[in-house]
Formats: structure tokens, C-alpha cells, sequence
């Protein structure tokens, strides 16, 4: 199972219309991989969103990432808080969020597939963790960690310095979760076009 190069992860208190509307409009415009973030929510109401937004994932072999392990089918894929344990059953894809090089290289050892690294740029999106990287620390956080996908404050004219930078790809949620089309922008700089990483 590839992870696609740009991942949306989901924040429902950002979106104009239903959270279901917005995916589905990310993935006409070519978003195949969604991190559902939304943890506040009752577990019948995260467990009915799941199955909607497999509903909308899976016609086009797109990826559904289940927000922390509590609560997530043992069939999906999990990306974990940076202090979150990491699971008994380790599920079919484990991701992480990271913000320093003491969680990327725990992320490492447990053998996640991924890790997302934040916040690279300013974003209101995610405070409390510090000031921004940089690409120069982005950079600098890259070499011996998972692939990385770069978090926080990314626009599309971002993507190729990111990439530049080391980062496997990126992930997004405040822009794309306001509008939904600018999903074509961020493609437009190529993130899917190689090949991602995979477990056998």
C-alpha cells in the first residue's frame, strides 16, 4: 500500500459545508489519502464518518487514515500523537506526528511508515508547538527519520521547497479543509507523481 504525497487531514470546525462534501470534493480534484483528525467527536459519530468517508476513498483506491488508535477498525491505517503508546496490534499503516528530532527518531524505532513534521511554517492550525521550522529545520530533522510529510502553514507554492528540503511529500488541513479545490494546486507541484513507500 503506497502513501499518496499529499495527505488532507480533516478539521470539521474549518469547513463551510459537511465534512463529507469537502472530502469528497478534495478527491474529484485528486486527493487520494485523508487523515480523519477529528477526535472530539462521539464514537458513533467518528465510527458513521468512517464508513462515509470510506464510501467516498475507496471508488478510487484512496487511502482512509484513522486520527489516534483508540476507537480505529483493526483493517485501517492509524496515525498516532506525538505522545500517544504505540499499539499492542500494530495496525496495516502507522503514522506519527512529530515536532522534534527526540519524536522522529522514537517514530523511527518503532518502524512507523510515516511521520508528519510540525509546524514548518506559521499556521494557527497548530499552536502551542514551539516556533516554526523552517525548511532549514525541516531539512535538518529529515535525514534518518520516516518519510516525512511536512505540516503546518503549507500553501501549494510551498511543495517544491519542501520537497527540496528532504520531505516525502506533504500534508494539509486548513486550506484545503476552507476549499476544497485548491487540492488541484498542490498536485500541480507534483507530489504524485513518484513513488511512495510501502509495507510488503
Amino acid at each position: 500500500m503506497n502513501l499518496p504525497r499529499l495527505v488532507l487531514v480533516t478539521d470539521r470546525t474549518q469547513c463551510a459545508r459537511p465534512l463529507v462534501d469537502v472530502v469528497a470534493t478534495a478527491v474529484a480534484h485528486g486527493a487520494r489519502a485523508v487523515v480523519l483528525r477529528d477526535k472530539d467527536l462521539p464514537a458513533a459519530e467518528r465510527t458513521a464518518l468512517v464508513a462515509d468517508l470510506r464510501s467516498v476513498l475507496q471508488p478510487v483506491g484512496g487511502l482512509l487514515v484513522h486520527g489516534g488508535a483508540r476507537g480505529a477498525p483493526l483493517d485501517t491505517p492509524v496515525h498516532l500523537a506525538a505522545a500517544e503508546p504505540f499499539p499492542a496490534v500494530r495496525p496495516p499503516l502507522v503514522g506519527r506526528s512529530c515536532h522534534s528530532a527526540t519524536e522522529l527518531a522514537r517514530a523511527a524505532r518503532e518502524g512507523c511508515d510515516w511521520v508528519t513534521l510540525s509546524p514548518v511554517f506559521p499556521t494557527v492550525s497548530k499552536p502551542g508547538y514551539g516556533p516554526a521550522l523552517g525548511l532549514e529545520g525541516l531539512a535538518a530533522l529529515v535525514p534518518g527519520a520516516p518519510p516525512v510529510l511536512a505540516l503546518g502553514g503549507i500553501r501549494p507554492d510551498h511543495v517544491a521547497d519542501c520537497l527540496a528540503a528532504g520531505a516525502y511529500g506533504v500534508a494539509v488541513m486548513g486550506p484545503v479543509m476552507r476549499d476544497p479545490t485548491l487540492v488541484a494546486e498542490y498536485l500541480a507541484a507534483d507530489v504524485a507523481e513518484q513513488p511512495g513507500p510501502h509495507r510488503d
